[in-house]
């Protein structure tokens, strides 16, 4: 039998109150208590979800919790909203109906938390998928932007809802979500400008103050003082448990997620630093000519600011709070406004500037959230609303809150009756009218055309002449005075003037939820919600693309003298299409009750529940669900409950359902008149039948219970003996078996051993024989051995002694050859070419072998060192190996250019851009390019040239410009002089009768001397069509300038320049170079 857990098991009090008996007001609160107690925060009427708010965190919304309630019957478990969330998707996604779920309550019950938790746990259980899962996130995230701009703390709640929201959430065939369209309503726009005592202004301007970045501030012209602005009140700015930085932080990414483009959230906060600024703007009367008075503003700091970041001109805007224009017809009349008229306007403009940002915020997020596809989708809709609210002052927007409430209270009764008077129908069920408590009247005497009193208030704020609070008052008195539910001092129903706590300036209504005093004052403006003309013009003019969106009635192309709709006319409007909206789908309803003013855990004020429990209608709805059938079940789930109570049911029933719960009835008696059979279920009437059922049950399953553990402990006890019976007949074989393996053991070891002994003395003996014969066989051997060797040295003594000597030498030879070779395999030197060790030679006829071994062994190591050079490195080793051979032992310079390497393009020619051109007008590839200095015969002295080396000529350019100044082709240089110092000089000599030779030979200086002869010796080396050309080393030798000869003479000295060389001219046939004297 399979067992499921029900509403009806292991509950605490009892969790639906259509079952509660007896049924009483102090009944109904002392199940809720006791459920509150015992944490159980949510309670069922019927369908309906009464949930109280544990003001505490309770591990009964995790995932697992989720999938324990998905796709579950809503009786099935314990009272959840999940299980309402649950039952409102699935019959969308399957039978294709439109959902509401409406969430009422006062401030502070818990519905934004509701809303949250039907939102999430619809996107836990819809489908997944990138697209999917994006559009439940960006859906989620709505919640934390609308809350940061339309909550605000209050005295009943630190989270309350300023505004009302209704969301509807579009699915596809598939149940996956494509997107939503949020609806706002009434957003309480009077508290940008005032706070009562102990509460605050919206979260987004504490969060932008406390968590926005220095830098943010700085741009917005902002302080993080809460002090320093008018507008936030502070003795309540901070509230415990609401972190506004991590708040800001988090509303920040909650709209990047929605699709706020960067520009747009600046653009938000700069209006949201707007209303602040405008708050701190402050006026002083001054007194005109003609004796009226006028406003001017204090300290323009502020406005200037203001006008900065909204790019409005200061002027403009200051002449708008100082004057107001009239237009009638043709005609436009200006004037003054004095201060209180100035600080009313500045009031005005702050809260509609923040009331179209809220809605421009709506608009925005549902441009974002709506769905793309034009098909027709299935819709959830969720209602967060304003509870019905009763402070000490009351006004204009309690009392159209309090009509909200009045509405919804009207279509929950409507269509509760409605969902069971369908269901009696479906069901074949007889249906009996049911009475109640209609609040038609109240909603006819709020909003009736006629005579309602949103009706006059419009029409009041409408007429002309002098309009007041009190004109207004006067109108109700007159038109009201006759109705039930309306009292005033002047009404029949005031009792005669005895009723001194209603004072003249208010009125009285009696709502579904109890009395309401309302204070007229007030009322007349926050209707008529005007905004002067020349302010929204003035915002018109901004810079900023944001406020003119927010005002575009503003636009001189627009101007309308037409008087826009009152507040209270486009709320009536607003709440008519949303009863329309919601009367077209199915409902669900989440009840809130707060257990205690103090938001503490674990408190319960019963006066405040009852009050709750009174103005929400429960009792009546418990009334309602009772007065026709209080219980409804599906067949097959009653008779698998209840199928044990009837031998004929039980353990299987095999006809229908329904006929085997007639049987079931039918044999416990149950009067005809207490249940009635459905198409599909059976209805029963009174609870105390359920319970005589569940009692039976109870009894049955422990009946059931004891006969189990019967049969289960005779079945335990025969399967232990049976166990012990198998198991002494196992064991009493295993011993039998393991005696006679012992017994085999111990004869098959008895006889090993004497087979042992037989065999051990029978080899014995055979050993002493064979042994014996073996004794004699080798003396026999022994004896042969001896005379044979005897005969043999007799007959071969001569022959081994004329040639033993030379085989002994030749042997001892080898061996010492041998012991050499290993030793000079095991000490054999390094790898290194330059490594000159070598193992000594350990015999003096071995000195030949091992002068040339040493020599096969260099030319082998460096023939390996050689092979490891690529082909550049070879042409480096080359050179040097070249220039070793030119000026080794012949020049004091090349000992100090050996460990220096031959770099050759010392100027990096092809890539400094300076020599860019000179480099283009060489056509061959430059070998070396250095600078060098250009002895000039008259002083002696050097000037500095390049000097470039190709393939096919030398180049001598100008260091500074690049220009050319002499190319000498190779073939027609005849030798190169060079002296045997250390100095750098060397003379091109060039052949005589070439065209080179006419401007002289060259006498140049460098500090790569040895790499430039080098390398002109080996061009001239490997050209074939030339002679190599010859290098002259010599202290004197003689240079031609142009038609004259002059000899260069070296000696050593010490310069005037220091350690390098000079050259000095001695007459016009000498030059003298000065050398410093080699270290």
């Amino acid at each position: 039998m399979e067992v499921k857990t029900s509403l009806l098991d292991n509950m605490i009090g009892v969790g639906d109150m259509v079952l509660l008996e007896p049924l009483s007001e102090d009944s109904f609160l002392e199940n809720l208590k006791n459920r509150f107690d015992h944490n159980e925060i949510y309670t069922y009427i019927g369908s309906v979800v009464i949930s109280m708010n544990p003001y505490r965190s309770l591990p009964i919304y995790t995932p697992d919790k989720v999938e324990e309630y998905r796709n579950r019957n809503f009786y099935e478990l314990s009272p959840h909203v999940y299980a309402l969330a649950d039952e409102a998707y699935r019959s969308l996604r399957d039978q294709d109906k439109d959902q509401c779920i409406l969430i009422t309550g006062e401030s502070g019950a818990g519905k934004t938390e509701a809303s949250k938790l039907v939102m999430s746990y619809v996107a836990a259980v819809c489908g997944k998928g990138q697209e999917v899962n994006k559009v439940k996130e960006q859906l989620l995230q709505s919640n934390p932007v609308l809350e940061a701009f339309g909550n605000a703390k209050t005295v009943r709640n630190d989270n309350s809802s300023r505004f009302g929201k209704y969301m509807d959430i579009e699915f596809d065939f598939k149940g996956d979500p494509l997107g939503g369209v949020v609806s706002n309503y009434l957003l309480e726009k009077s508290r940008v400008v005032k706070q009562p005592r102990g509460e605050r202004n919206f979260h987004i301007f504490y969060q932008l103050l406390s968590g926005a970045s220095d830098d943010t501030l700085k741009k917005l012209k902002l302080d993080r003082d809460f002090s320093k602005y008018n507008y936030l009140s502070l003795d309540s700015a901070a509230v415990s448990g609401l972190d506004d930085a991590a708040n800001f932080r988090t509303v920040r990414n909650a709209m990047q997620i929605v699709g706020f483009m960067t520009d747009e959230v600046q653009s938000v906060l700069e209006l949201v630093a707007a209303v602040l600024k405008l708050g701190n703007i402050e006026f002083k009367p001054e007194s005109r000519c003609n004796g009226m008075d006028e406003s001017r503003v204090k300290d323009k700091n502020d406005l200037k600011e203001m006008c900065e970041l909204l790019g409005i001109e200061q002027a403009v805007l200051e002449r708008a709070f100082s004057y107001r224009t009239v237009e009638a017809k043709m005609e436009k009349v200006s004037t003054t406004l004095n201060v209180s008229q100035a600080y009313y306007a500045r009031d005005a403009l702050a809260k509609n500037l923040y009331s179209r940002l809220f809605s421009w915020l709506v608009t925005r997020i549902n441009e974002s959230i709506r769905a793309g596809t034009k098909a027709r989708h299935k819709v959830m809709g969720v209602l967060d609303i304003y509870g019905f609210e009763i402070f000490e002052d009351n006004s204009f927007e309690q009392f159209i809150i309090n009509y909200c409430n009045e509405k919804l209270q009207q279509i929950f009764i409507e269509l509760t009756l409605r969902e069971e008077q369908e269901e009696y129908v479906r069901e074949g069920i007889e249906w009996t009218n049911i009475e109640y408590f209609n609040n038609a009247v109240i909603c006819d005497l709020i909003e009736n055309n006629q005579n309602g009193i949103l009706a006059m208030l419009d029409e009041e704020c409408l007429r002309p002449g002098t309009v007041t609070d009190e004109t207004f008052l006067d109108k109700l008195n007159t038109v009201c005075a006759e109705h039930q539910h309306f009292e005033s001092r002047l009404s029949k129903n005031s009792k005669f003037l005895n009723d001194h706590s209603l004072p003249h300036t208010c009125f009285r209504i009696q709502h579904y939820a109890g009395k309401v005093l309302y204070r007229a004052e007030g009322f007349v403006d926050k209707n008529n919600d005007l905004l002067y003309r020349d302010l929204s013009q003035a915002m018109y003019k901004a810079n900023h693309s944001l406020i003119k969106q927010l005002f575009p009635e503003g636009s001189p192309s627009k101007v309308n003298l037409k008087r826009p709709p009152t507040a209270g006319f486009q709320f009536k409007a607003s709440v008519g299409t949303l009863m329309r909206n919601l009367q077209t789908k199915n409902p669900n309803y989440i009840r809130c009750v707060k257990p205690n003013d103090k938001k503490a855990a674990h408190i319960f004020t019963e006066s405040l529940v009852r009050h709750q429990v009174h103005y929400l209608g429960l009792m009546e709805n418990v009334r309602v669900r009772r007065a026709g059938y209080a219980f409804r079940q599906p067949y097959e789930p009653c008779l698998e409950r209840y199928k044990m109570l009837c031998k004929k049911t039980w353990p299987h029933w095999r006809g229908p359902a329904r006929e085997g719960v007639e049987v079931l009835m039918e044999d416990l008696q149950v009067p005809a008149e207490e249940f009635s059979y459905g198409r599909s279920k059976i209805f029963i009437r009174n609870p105390r039948t359920l319970f005589f059922l569940e009692e039976r049950r109870r009894q049955c399953l422990q009946d059931l219970a004891t006969l189990i553990q019967k049969i289960y402990r005779g079945w335990k006890c025969r399967s232990h003996f049976l166990l012990l019976k198998k198991s002494q007949i196992v064991v009493a074989a295993w011993y039998r078996r393991y005696a006679q393996q012992k017994k085999y053991q111990k004869i098959k070891s008895a006889t090993t051993v004497v087979q042992s002994y037989t065999r051990g003395w029978q080899a014995r003996k055979l050993l002493r024989e064979l042994k014996y014969q073996k004794r004699c066989e080798e003396a026999v051997t022994t004896i042969a051995a001896y005379w044979h060797g005897t005969q043999v040295r007799r007959e071969y003594r001569k022959f081994f002694r004329a040639n033993a000597g030379k085989k002994i030498y030749d042997f001892t030879i080898q061996r010492i050859m041998q012991k050499y070779f290993l030793g000079l395999k095991s000490n054999m030197p390094s790898m290194s070419p330059t490594d000159k060790n070598w193992p000594d030679r350990p015999y003096l006829f071995l000195d030949g072998v091992h002068t040339e071994l040493r020599r096969i062994f260099h030319h082998w190591r460096c023939k390996k060192y050689r092979s490891q050079f690529t082909e550049e490195k070879k042409a480096v080793y080359e050179e040097k190996l070249e220039a070793s051979e030119l000026f080794k032992d012949k020049k004091a310079l090349y000992p100090s250019s050996v460990s220096q390497p031959f770099k050759g393009d010392y100027l990096e020619i092809s890539k400094n851009p300076k020599y860019q051109k000179l480099n283009s007008s060489v056509d061959e590839k430059v070998l070396l390019a250095d600078v060098v200095n250009k002895i000039n015969r008259a002083n002696g002295k050097g000037s500095a040239r390049l000097f470039l080396l190709t393939k096919k000529s030398v180049v001598l350019a100008d260091h500074k410009t690049g220009q050319i100044k002499a190319s000498v082709p190779l073939p027609e240089l005849a030798s190169v002089s060079v002296s045997s110092q250390t100095d750098g000089f060397f003379a091109l000599k060039l052949k005589e009768g070439s065209a080179s030779a006419v401007k002289g030979d060259f006498l140049l200086s460098s500090e790569h001397l040895i790499e430039i002869i080098t390398k002109l010796h080996r061009i001239g080396a490997k050209a074939a069509d030339r002679e190599q050309l010859n290098l002259d080393i010599s202290d004197e030798f003689l240079v031609q300038f142009k038609q004259d000869k002059v000899c260069v003479k070296f000696i050593q000295g010490s310069p005037k320049n220091g350690n390098s060389a000079s050259c000095k001219r001695k007459n016009n046939r000498l030059l003298e170079v000065s050398v410093p004297t080699s270290p």
